[in-house]
């Protein structure tokens, strides 16, 4: 029985490369000359700092930039308020990956909804999806691509 599973991941390595390049550019830029701005990344948090709230705002469209020319999606990223405190203003962005149980139920929720001739399961922080045909399957993904989740999925496993 063909079946696939849905799935959030990021490739942790590309994210440490668009940090990298983030901060490379921030170093070059002319508008960051003399400040003292970087990001520093631990675990899945990225923690912008620089010295005032608007700098911040301009770090996070470059770290935008690179997620995106990495080919990672920028849903993955949850910013936080900036903390302004006297010369120094940071920034944390939480990157999301895996689901958890409320996105599985709602996965699981459209594609039952959906009526298609499919069977979903939630098994640990991934969805299995299971049908007789692989065109039923091809249906599920479109229907899960349309739908506006605020996680990107990824599909794989995909077996005949």
């Amino acid at each position: 029985m063909p079946s696939f599973d849905i799935v959030s991941e990021l490739d942790m390595h590309e994210v440490t490369n668009a940090v990298d390049q983030a901060n490379r550019e921030i170093q070059q830029r002319y508008d960051f000359k003399g400040v003292k701005a970087d990001f520093a990344m631990q675990d899945e948090t990225v923690t912008l700092s620089a010295e005032v709230d608007f700098q911040l705002q301009q770090m996070l469209e470059v770290l935008r930039s690179k997620l995106t020319g990495r080919k990672i999606d920028i849903k993955c990223m949850e910013v936080k308020d900036p903390d302004v405190s006297g010369v120094k203003a940071t920034q944390q962005v939480l990157l999301k990956q895996g689901l958890d149980q409320a996105m599985a139920k709602k996965i699981t929720k459209l594609i039952k909804d959906s009526k298609l001739k499919v069977q979903s399961q939630i098994q640990g922080e991934k969805v299995r999806v299971t049908g007789k045909k692989r065109d039923d399957l091809q249906a599920a993904m479109a229907v899960l691509r349309e739908a506006d989740l605020e996680l990107p999925l990824q599909y794989n496993n995909f077996r005949d």
